[in-house]
């Protein structure tokens, strides 16, 4: 298992980091969108479609990307459509997280496949865009959004197993625990911070954020966005828990879906940005 974790993350990282730093903007969102679609279709199987609905539904993300990659336009700074899909996306969010995650479980209003298929359509799309337009501003800012999560994960992994304690949320992911999130909270902080006082990372996010807004303002907005990244992770485990499956699919060996890996970030990405352009 180890070794077949490592082959693929070989791989991912062969594919992925020349195409953040090196690519054209087309060639990255091509990538990404890829990996959106393939996202899509896991977020359709979760919701409970069969496989030839849940093929269909990646079809026409597919479809609505490539048709939006012809207009450049989609994701200049002032684009009503970039700034619409990223506000639509928070009320996406807000939705499924405080109707889902107190009760531990899916509200039958949201629960029908089409309903949180066309969801997860608007929320995949979203953080597709942000993550097109965050590339957009450079490579080492979008990195500096990615490392919100990454640090965070890192952290909370570790703080977990040191610190152990009370659950975080025993019913939907048994394995997260309060130390963890307190862990990661400490972490991002600290890297928030960093982004300000180290002028070589002036271009962060997070410098941008506190050099615009101040410190304090940093401070809320580095938790804010600690909060997503965990409740990205825990509406996802929520999700396969809905359908009775581990891994949201075993399109990358050893690692699970492409939604596995990137459930903190749906909904950091949009929510990132918009602290940006809005």
């Amino acid at each position: 298992m180890l070794r077949t974790r490592v082959i693929t993350a070989l791989i991912l990282l062969a594919v992925l980091l020349p195409t953040l730093f090196l690519a054209p903007a087309a060639v990255f969102a091509a990538v990404a969108g890829l990996f959106a679609c393939a996202a899509m279709w896991e977020w359709a199987r979760l919701a409970g479609h069969k496989p030839l609905a849940c093929l269909l539904w990646a079809a026409l993300w597919l479809v609505a990307a490539a048709a939006l990659l012809f207009g450049a336009s989609i994701i200049s700074p002032s684009s009503r459509l970039l700034t619409g899909a990223l506000t639509l996306s928070a009320f996406a969010w807000a939705a499924l997280l405080a109707s889902s995650l107190p009760r531990a479980a899916l509200p039958r209003a949201l629960s029908a496949p089409p309903v949180l298929s066309a969801l997860g359509f608007v929320v995949m799309f979203a953080a597709w865009l942000a993550l097109i337009r965050a590339r957009h501003f450079g490579a080492g800012f979008l990195l500096s959004i990615l490392l919100v999560a990454w640090v965070a994960d890192v952290a909370a992994y570790f703080g977990g197993r040191a610190f152990g304690g009370a659950k975080l949320a025993p019913h939907i992911s048994p394995g997260k625990t309060w130390a963890g999130v307190w862990s990661a909270a400490v972490a991002v902080v600290l890297y928030a911070l960093v982004c300000t006082l180290w002028p070589v990372l002036s271009d962060s996010l997070f410098s941008r954020i506190g050099h615009h807004w101040g410190l304090p303002i940093l401070l809320v907005c580095a938790l804010a966005l600690l909060a997503l990244t965990v409740m990205g992770d825990l509406f996802e485990s929520l999700l396969k828990r809905h359908a009775g499956v581990k891994d949201s699919s075993g399109l990358l060996p050893g690692h699970g879906g492409v939604l596995d890996r990137i459930d903190a970030l749906l909904p950091l990405l949009p929510i990132a940005l918009l602290l940006l352009i809005a």
